[in-house]
């Protein structure tokens, strides 16, 4: 694997690899993450390796520490769009579109129309016959209104996998620290509202955990609660699928994977079931879901968002994503595409704070 740019040591490299999941839900979690890096051969304390994570936090190598909340399971709804901004129009359609409190990401891909995907995230609709997809309906004619531009609504229809990981040279080459087993044993919750206190919980986690020797310990003084109900908690949204999992949040960029295509395949209907699962397991494949066509303007419906450090690196993992469809169907020239960002034109957080507040009983 090729040397990233960032100037990182042994030690920078083992947490990278080794916490982008797993972190231990536990009342001293840096002390058992740090036994298991002694047990890897890199020689840390529980007091130096919180010190070094709020470090690598604090130089942008780590865009947070923390909880990865899953918004989608708080509250609200997410969809991916798509746009076409005519050139001569193009940063007076984008400046609009950003204006939108809903549009969290947007970047500029490579297509020959459609050339805008943002993300818009809301809160369940107020109106209690409807949902929070009838919400992004809404503020998608809106946007139509104050642009001009058509919108072509891209929302999940299945997920395959999230789980966007990236590693570095250096010890736990293979990322295998799983410390969750820590966790003290809850029990699944039957409900999908939140309750106030799970609200205010999400809402202060959400930018991510205080770079502490006693991270749920603060969380738990912040909001005047027991430290034992918020690490029982945080693992029983780990387990219902609230977070997605808990531990550093690198910062890609600063790693040196600088090219984020987004290959998109018109998979035949009924490879669906096979060919998912499948691609979803390379390991260098972080989103794959299924998401509807647009007839006549978008006939693809298999999205698998792949990130390289090198165009040829980044090349290389498409073509394995095309021989690995190839198992299971005839992949024609014009089945797919890959549509590399060129420019990040909006990135702010998901609005988790009123999707929470929407779904709270």
């Amino acid at each position: 694997m090729k040397e990233v740019d960032a100037d990182l040591s042994a030690l920078d490299r083992g947490i990278i690899n080794a916490f982008q999941g797993g972190f231990p839900v536990t009342t001293r979690p840096f002390d058992a993450a740090a036994a298991a890096l002694r047990e890897r051969g890199l020689t840390v304390t529980g007091s130096a390796l919180c010190e070094r994570v709020r470090e690598l936090d604090e130089s942008g190598v780590l865009s947070r520490f923390g909880a990865l909340v899953n918004a989608e399971e708080i509250g609200g709804a997410a969809s991916l769009v798509a746009m076409h901004a005519p050139e001569d129009r193009f940063d007076e359609v984008v400046e609009t579109v950003n204006d939108f409190t809903e549009v969290a990401h947007n970047y500029e891909r490579e297509h020959p129309h459609l050339n805008v995907w943002f993300v818009v995230s809301v809160a369940d609709h107020p109106e209690p016959d409807k949902d929070g997809h009838d919400r992004v309906r809404e503020v998608l004619e809106e946007i139509e209104a104050a642009t001009g531009q058509e919108t072509y609504n891209l929302p999940k229809l299945r997920e395959f996998h999230v789980g966007a990981k990236f590693l570095v040279d250096g010890p736990v080459p293979d990322g295998d620290i799983d410390l969750s087993g820590l966790a003290p044993d809850v029990d699944i919750a039957d409900r999908a509202t939140l309750t106030p206190a799970e609200r205010d919980l999400v809402v202060e986690i959400q930018g991510g955990l205080p770079i502490t020797e006693t991270p749920y310990a603060d969380v738990a003084a912040t909001l005047d609660a027991d430290v034992g109900w918020v690490i029982e908690t945080i693992e029983r949204f780990r387990q219902e699928g609230k977070v997605r999992r808990v531990g550093v949040i690198p910062n890609h960029y600063a790693l040196g994977y600088t090219e984020n295509g987004m290959t998109v395949w018109d998979v035949p209907e009924d490879r669906l079931d096979e060919v998912g699962p499948v691609v979803a397991d390379l390991d260098f494949v972080t989103h794959c879901y299924q998401r509807p066509r647009h007839e006549g303007v978008w006939e693809y419906n298999f999205f698998a968002m792949t990130h390289g450090r090198t165009e040829t690196e980044s090349e290389r993992r498409v073509t394995e994503v095309k021989e690995t469809m190839a198992d299971y169907w005839d992949v024609g020239p014009d089945d797919w595409d890959t549509l590399f960002s060129t420019r990040i034109l909006k990135k702010t957080g998901i609005r988790i704070g009123e999707r929470a507040d929407s779904n709270t009983a």
